[in-house]
């Protein structure tokens, strides 16, 4: 049952729907693991969207930092999404990339020493080139350093181009 597959690609390319299918031909009652914050209106309305999208049958757990406190053996796992659960360590460690990548790093090998089947979202934000703001550059190298930590445990990488998956390992 073990198993850790990585879903990646740019905004907009269908990772989160394609993760829930994969999900759903797996199990009848998913657990989606939702880790972002309420940053502002619009993210609120957003977060709320996502969750009518998806119906009575997944198990909805909302968890900014702390992945592993839940018991997730024996299930299938969507955690949606890497990008803002590293935000919120980011946030919290007051942009310290390397306290906050030691961090993180930790947090998701205490929930994938849990025997379950995760599949991980994430993002290639380092994809669209460098930003002229020097804290969102720091922030897009350790979402590259931590992608490629993911990517090497996974038993499966996915990268979403216009909607279409492209395994890239398995």
């Amino acid at each position: 049952m073990k198993r850790m597959i990585l879903i990646t690609g740019g905004q907009r390319s269908n990772k989160s729907g394609y993760a829930q299918q994969l999900a759903l031909r797996q199990t009848e009652r998913p657990v989606y693991l939702a880790t972002s914050r309420f940053w502002d209106d619009e993210h609120r309305k957003r977060i709320e969207r996502h969750k009518k999208d998806r119906g009575p049958e997944w198990t909805n757990i909302e968890e900014d930092k702390y992945l592993s406190r839940h018991a997730l053996q024996g299930r299938v796992v969507v955690i949606d999404c890497v990008t803002l659960w590293a935000t919120n360590f980011f946030y919290d460690a007051n942009a310290d990339v390397e306290k906050a990548l030691s961090l993180i790093k930790d947090e998701f090998d205490r929930l994938t020493g849990q025997e379950a089947c995760f599949i991980f979202i994430t993002n290639e934000i380092g994809s669209g080139g460098a930003s002229a703001n020097e804290v969102q550059r720091k922030f897009t190298d350790m979402q590259g350093w931590l992608n490629q930590y993911i990517a090497s445990r996974a038993d499966e990488v996915i990268v979403m181009i216009s909607g279409i998956p492209l395994t890239i390992k398995s």
